[in-house]
């Protein structure tokens, strides 16, 4: 007869496939699911197992964002690439962005972003590229088209992720084709992350 299980036992965590991009963290994935634990979010959701993929991350509401995403990160043993402000990239910690897969982006030449990214995709590699379509903290704003351009210039697909700041939920929707004329295909992934996340 197989023992109940406790109501406090955490879920399991879902497991990526064979064909997402994958890192070995060491003590940072210990710390990532410690994170996870004492902070009482969990991962809700299936991995897509896909080699390329633009994942959409909403809302946007806090500093705190980055640290849960990342703590999912870095439990799951995923690599996933972002892009931040260039002065990010200097010194130390710019060497810890670099590893973690951050690309430098000088946001007063934002032009050739989607060109840069395009090309990293078409590359071959196994790719995971993260953002926030906000782009900003504050509640209401529109989605920046730009993740939706690169997952067309790129020709993949796109992976809505929400943060639910009340359950305290990282949850993984099911990945898109982006096949809508841009506005369209935003507006869309916009209201299927803002229909679940709930912010801080």
């Amino acid at each position: 007869m197989t023992a109940p299980i406790a109501s406090n036992a955490r879920p399991a965590l879902p497991q990526p496939g064979p064909r997402v991009p994958r890192r070995q963290y060491g003590v940072l994935r210990h710390a990532g699911l410690a994170w996870l634990r004492v902070s009482g979010w969990r991962i809700d959701g299936e991995i897509p197992d896909l080699a390329r993929a633009v994942v959409a991350v909403a809302p946007h509401s806090s500093n705190w964002d980055f640290v849960h995403a990342v703590a999912a990160v870095f439990a799951l043993g995923l690599r996933v690439s972002f892009i931040g402000k260039h002065t990010l990239f200097r010194g130390p910690l710019g060497r810890f962005m670099g590893w973690l897969g951050g690309i430098p982006v000088d946001r007063a030449r934002p032009d050739g972003v989607v060109e840069a990214l395009r090309a990293r995709f078409a590359a071959g590699d196994p790719l995971w590229f993260g953002v926030a379509p906000e782009g900003t903290r504050r509640e209401g704003a529109p989605f920046k088209s730009g993740f939706y351009r690169v997952a067309q210039a790129a020709s993949v697909p796109i992976v809505p992720v929400y943060l639910d700041y009340r359950r305290r939920v990282i949850g993984i929707l099911d990945p898109c084709a982006p096949d809508l004329p841009v506005e369209e295909g935003v507006a869309a992934i916009r209201e299927r992350l803002l229909a679940h996340g709930t912010r801080r």
